[in-house]
């Protein structure tokens, strides 16, 4: 397919471009994935695939992700009889990898996602299941209150969200799908407000964090009235079990799409499916621990891309955000 040029990848990209951090067995990308960082090469061969990428993006609740990460793909290198790398480096390169055909496969958020599959042909094969998420594979975007809050659950979504016109709402970031994009899709899609660029017109005051944990904290310190953020926020390493003690949710957006695995349109059919075979095998009981410490996921299963992206797609349209 035409792969379009894909907006500021930032240094992550740099990183990607000559694959220059720590890769699996300390072994060097294979030639079809290494080229100038702004050259956009062909599609490879169907048949050239010899060497497997794999970027795992950093995440707040992951440490010593790169050793992890490189288990992972040591243990796929073996499912799959080929060299795997794994790189670390945050979502936006690891999508930019997908399109210039540096990566192959990526675990992504959501809305990366549809950003892999609008740039790159990229589908979502496998989302991840964890203990903390409500769903299973999906999850709720949620808004919090302190316990003491006036603020109160009403006999419908609407009228609950209603109370909070002229309140100070802090937002995890202006990417965040649960964060963000979920809720702003929710406000939009009861009438509340007009868009994203409109949300002044309703609360008195808007903020934007660098994560779950400073909109909790915006809330904790009584700088915010209500926070927007993923339910498993409310642990730690997020906020401590004594700062949650002081909060409570006010409303529930479930049916959020869990992280999942994008694979690239350029790996043959029958790669993709060993892939993903391999992949499932990390559910197994001797090989759990090592899917369990790379993101806290117990375990993958199976999705339709479309399916299970629609509710994510839905809330970029009601919020008129573009993927």
């Amino acid at each position: 397919m035409n792969k379009q040029i894909f907006w500021g990848a930032g240094a992550g990209f740099l990183l990607l471009a000559g694959l220059a951090l720590s890769a699996s067995e300390g072994t060097q990308p294979a030639k079809a994935h290494h080229h100038p960082a702004h050259q956009v090469q062909a599609p490879m061969a169907q048949n050239s695939l010899t060497r497997l990428v794999i970027v795992f993006p950093s995440r707040r609740d992951s440490t010593d992700l790169q050793n992890k990460a490189n288990a992972v793909a040591k243990f796929l290198s073996k499912e799959l009889g080929m060299p795997v790398d794994a790189i670390v480096s945050d979502e936006t390169a690891a999508v930019e990898a997908l399109r210039a055909n540096r990566a192959d496969v990526a675990f992504l958020s959501s809305r990366p996602a549809l950003k892999a599959e609008q740039l790159a042909g990229s589908k979502l094969a496998l989302a991840e299941v964890r203990s903390d998420y409500s769903g299973g594979h999906t999850y709720n975007s949620v808004l919090v209150v302190r316990k003491d809050s006036p603020l109160r659950p009403q006999g419908s979504e609407k009228q609950t969200l209603q109370q909070l016109k002229g309140k100070r709402m802090a937002f995890a970031s202006r990417t965040s799908g649960s964060g963000f994009i979920i809720p702003t899709g929710q406000f939009v899609g009861q009438g509340l407000v007009d868009g994203p660029d409109r949300l002044e017109n309703f609360f008195g005051q808007v903020t934007y964090g660098d994560g779950y944990s400073s909109a909790l904290q915006a809330v904790l310190r009584k700088q915010a009235d209500v926070a927007a953020v993923s339910e498993y926020a409310l642990t730690p390493p997020w906020i401590t079990a004594q700062e949650a003690s002081q909060l409570r949710v006010l409303q529930e957006f479930p049916g959020v799409p869990a992280h999942g695995i994008a694979i690239d349109d350029d790996v043959p059919a029958a790669v993709r499916e060993k892939i993903v075979n391999a992949l499932l095998k990390l559910n197994q009981p001797a090989n759990n621990s090592m899917l369990r410490a790379l993101y806290n996921s117990t375990q993958l299963v199976k999705v339709d891309h479309n399916s299970h992206l629609a509710p994510m797609r839905q809330a970029l349209q009601r919020a008129k955000i573009e993927p």
